[in-house]
């Protein structure tokens, strides 16, 4: 399973990628468009992703998942503020720390004892909480997708078989 959390985590960051490339080609003002949605704006959405996966990455490293939620709090206004290209430079940095995260690990199917405040204990493998931000984030994406149709634009896929057919599984 270490090989499929890592694998799925590298179809993350290029479904991420792919749908901020798609949305670099739209008119700038796309993004801060403000609608009758899931979310006000497609920037607040990819704000939420980002900053969950910091959350996540948090949790995994040994912080309790209250204070991780807290302080991502604490810098949401700064990080929904910021543009889609420094957003996308953000992702690569985090997703750079991330990856680098599940590599040293020995054991991905090592488990946490994660304190959730809005539902209980439980004890979760690594490998489990690699997979909830990439399902997260991909039913997130789809919120996008539906917004931007929303607003008149296509959007782009960003399924996980189109990823292996991209080629981008090699690459990752």
């Amino acid at each position: 399973m270490t090989q499929t959390a890592e694998r799925m985590y590298d179809f993350h960051v290029w479904a991420n990628q792919t749908l901020i490339n798609r949305l670099k080609e739209l008119p700038s003002e796309v993004f801060r468009q403000e609608i009758q949605s899931v979310f006000p704006t497609v920037a607040k959405v990819i704000a939420h992703i980002y900053l969950t996966d910091r959350v996540w990455l948090d949790i995994l490293g040994g912080r309790d998942m209250k204070a991780a939620m807290e302080a991502s709090w604490q810098i949401t206004e700064a990080i929904e503020s910021k543009n889609l290209d420094e957003l996308e430079v953000m992702y690569t940095e985090l997703s750079l720390r991330f990856k680098a995260f599940l590599q040293e690990q020995p054991d991905l199917e090592k488990k946490i004892t994660v304190d959730n405040p809005y539902a209980s204990v439980r004890d979760t493998s690594m490998t489990e909480m690699v997979l909830q931000v990439v399902n997260h984030a991909t039913y997130h994406r789809g919120n996008v997708t539906a917004m931007l149709r929303q607003m008149g634009h296509a959007s782009v896929m960003t399924e996980y078989a189109l990823f292996w057919y991209a080629g981008a599984e090699q690459h990752a």
